[in-house]
């Protein structure tokens, strides 16, 4: 994508994009004056340093240092499914990058919660940003969708926002943020975290060549082949059949592997590896 990201910004709401009328992106709502002013320029600050930056892991911890400014210590950013990108490697769906607790990552893959995640649903049919709370009080919502926000709360995620981010060809990433309280979003961080995801989503298109971040760690050509095959949903047993090693190495080599990303968890572990572009599902 061509231009620098607050002229995509700026295109995308009909707005100038002079330096100074960073902040007239918010409109006015009802926070204190001082508050008002403080999240202003924040939100400032996060486009400026969001311009110089290299790297999209780089972007993610930009936007998640300003999602604490409005107490949200939980982002996420990716296609709707997961492991969407196991199952189709050609297509070009954006990275997963996400903070959210491992266990959570763990139950959601290990209960195929994608399946029937309400966000996920909500996400496909909307445009703009929406609350959680607004997801889980809606007629349409099952209690079987109910049941994984519910669990979600279990590990922290209490309350959220999710921003749709629709693309060409009916491709969709979502960018959530979520608290660990239940006193909810306030129309003005609604609008703050929007924008911010939008000025996300399309700076991280600029850099979405860079696959693989200088400083990745080293894996073994071994510890490659295993992360690979469990990326694809394998068994230790299936990857030792396929490559023809013991069980116990392949574990070994697996547990290698989550040292080295730092992950208790070997999902995890092969989805950061995916992630960094370490390996190529």
């Amino acid at each position: 994508m061509e231009g620098r990201p607050i002229t995509a910004v700026s295109q995308t709401n009909g707005l100038a994009t002079k330096m100074s009328d960073r902040s007239s992106l918010v409109p006015s709502m009802h926070f204190p004056t001082g508050a008002r002013e403080a999240f202003a320029m924040e939100f400032g600050r996060f486009l400026d340093q969001a311009d110089t930056v290299a790297q999209s892991e780089q972007l993610f911890d930009l936007l998640s240092n300003f999602a604490l400014n409005l107490d949200c210590p939980w982002i996420a950013y990716g296609p709707p499914t997961l492991d969407q990108r196991f199952l189709n490697p050609i297509r070009r769906d954006p990275p997963i990058m996400l903070n959210y607790p491992d266990g959570w990552q763990e139950r959601y893959l290990e209960m195929g919660y994608d399946r029937i995640d309400p966000i996920i649903k909500t996400s496909r049919q909307r445009t703009s940003a929406f609350r959680w709370s607004d997801v889980y009080k809606d007629a349409n919502t099952t209690e079987q969708e109910r049941r994984v926000l519910d669990e979600a709360a279990t590990f922290g995620l209490r309350s959220g926002i999710s921003v749709p981010l629709h693309g060409p060809q009916g491709r969709v990433a979502i960018m959530s943020f979520a608290q660990c309280m239940d006193h909810g979003f306030p129309n003005r961080a609604v609008t703050y975290l929007e924008l911010a995801a939008l000025h996300f989503h399309l700076r991280h298109a600029e850099l979405s060549h860079l696959v693989r971040t200088e400083g990745s760690p080293e894996l073994s050509s071994r510890e490659i082949e295993c992360i690979l095959w469990a990326a694809r949903g394998k068994t230790s047993w299936e990857i030792a059949t396929i490559i023809g090693i013991s069980i116990n190495t392949v574990n070994f080599h697996i547990r290698n592997v989550m040292r080295k990303l730092d992950t208790g968890s070997r999902t995890v572990a092969a989805i950061r590896a995916v992630n960094i572009g370490i390996v190529e599902p």
